[in-house]
């Protein structure tokens, strides 16, 4: 498979798929915790605020680090933090 090391599916993981609006054939694990969440506004995804827990960042609708077109984007953003 070209370029195999952007794509790792973790179908025994017992939260597998841990998102439901994408296909478990096409759900990419390998940033299963999100490396950009750190960034704030500036991570790319699509991200709420819980005003009423802190204003902790909620990222259950973000599907940005589990597709496989997404790696290229999740580095280019890795690239910038020493920029922030």
């Amino acid at each position: 498979m070209k370029n195999s090391y952007k794509f790792f599916s973790n179908k025994y993981c017992k939260f597998f798929p841990c998102h439901s609006d994408i296909k478990s054939s096409d759900f990419n694990c390998l940033f299963c915790f999100c490396p950009l969440y750190s960034l704030g506004k500036k991570c790319s995804g699509n991200f709420k605020y819980n005003l009423k827990n802190n204003n902790i960042k909620n990222c259950v609708d973000c599907l940005l680090p589990h597709s496989y077109e997404s790696y290229d984007i999740v580095i280019d953003k890795l690239k910038t933090i020493k920029d922030i």
